[in-house]
């Protein structure tokens, strides 16, 4: 019997297949070559039996940089002056790793004020509650 199974690979509404193996297969997809944004990978696998198997994967490529924006948020209703910071990073530094302070800064969250508040609060307790001069007495 004839061995007619294949996999051919598809990249978005292609027609042509961009890839065609015969399974089983392990290749690369070289994302640099994709243009950033939505995208859809089809794949369809013909068994030896002449039966055909689709499957649809949809990904998202960002090779570009990452874009922050704190002090504006999508559709929020404004009218007055807003402060907007923009900051813009990728992965340009592939070899070595530096540290070049925050890369979005943003405020202390409040879950650790309270925890420290909480924190503080039962030292204060604990030191008042059982606080005993009579303990801290020299032995000399």
């Amino acid at each position: 019997m004839e061995d007619n199974r294949i996999i051919k690979v598809y990249l978005d509404d292609e027609q042509q297949p961009f890839a065609a193996f015969s399974p089983p297969v392990k290749f690369v997809l070289d994302t640099t070559k994709i243009p950033d944004g939505k995208h859809t990978l089809k794949i369809i696998a013909r068994s030896s039996s002449n039966v055909e198997g689709v499957r649809v994967i949809p990904f998202e490529v960002r090779n570009g940089p990452a874009i922050s924006v704190v002090g504006l948020s999508e559709n929020e209703v404004v009218d007055t002056q807003i402060p907007i910071t923009i900051n813009a990073y990728g992965s340009e530094t592939k070899d070595s790793f530096v540290i070049r302070g925050s890369e979005t800064p943003k405020a202390i969250p409040s879950w650790v004020w309270a925890l420290i508040i909480a924190f503080v609060g039962f030292a204060l307790f604990y030191l008042i509650m059982y606080w005993n001069p009579d303990l801290y007495k020299s032995f000399f």
